[in-house]
């Protein structure tokens, strides 16, 4: 397929894009990204996604697809013949969309919480769910991964993608309060997959440079506290 059939709206800063990425990488398939600054929103992404206005939007033949999660299955069922991202099992695929629901529900709420919280009191309770969520992936990843290296087995899969898209922005968060999240002594798995993760083909290179995500995420916590 011709790159200008498949167009990415998305930014390079967004853990939500990079996960299109990812499962675009995975399957082997050419794309274009057209990057969003956001200030102000595109016409393009307004039309493309006129309910939520939001990235990332995956424009196929013109058609878009909304939301990252959902754009990750489609990719997977209409790029059936490469490696496939969610499990075949029916059961095995309603858990992996659980623990993914559960990351963007629990982990991106916590860490972008702490972002915007203003004193080290305001920012404990976010903390404690954040080491929660790393306390049962760990569990997930250990017992479930039968000793592989990915959540999804020998490759990457939709948790991995799931969580994976956040490895940046915790240590942005690890850097801007000079607290650990990813804990060798209490996740060693996780720390072990971490690496592992940002090291394959599919993500190498795709994920942000810290020093550059830290001057963005000050910005965002300035513009997310004057809402």
């Amino acid at each position: 397929m011709a790159k200008n059939d498949l167009k990415l709206l998305g930014g390079w800063f967004s853990p939500f894009a990079l996960r299109v990425q990812i499962a675009l990488n995975l399957k082997g398939v050419e794309y274009e990204v057209i990057e969003e600054t956001l200030n102000p929103k595109s016409d393009l992404l307004l039309k493309s996604n006129p309910v939520h206005k939001k990235i990332p939007v995956l424009l196929h033949a013109d058609k878009a697809i909304c939301e990252s999660a959902i754009i990750v299955e489609y990719i997977d069922e209409v790029w059936s013949n490469a490696p496939s991202i969610l499990p075949q099992n029916a059961y095995d695929r309603a858990n992996a969309r659980f623990w993914v629901a559960y990351t963007d529900e629990k982990w991106f709420t916590s860490l972008k919480s702490v972002l915007v919280a203003d004193d080290d009191e305001a920012k404990k309770p976010h903390y404690e769910q954040a080491e929660e969520v790393l306390e049962r992936l760990e569990e997930v990843l250990s017992k479930g991964s039968e000793g592989k290296a990915f959540f999804g087995g020998d490759r990457i899969g939709f948790i991995d993608i799931g969580f994976g898209s956040f490895l940046s922005w915790m240590r942005v968060i690890e850097e801007m309060n000079g607290r650990k999240l990813l804990d060798e002594t209490k996740h060693p798995s996780l720390v072990k997959w971490a690496e592992t993760f940002a090291a394959d083909p599919a993500v190498n290179g795709l994920l942000p440079e810290t020093d550059k995500l830290i001057e963005f995420a000050k910005v965002l916590k300035l513009k997310l506290a004057a809402k």
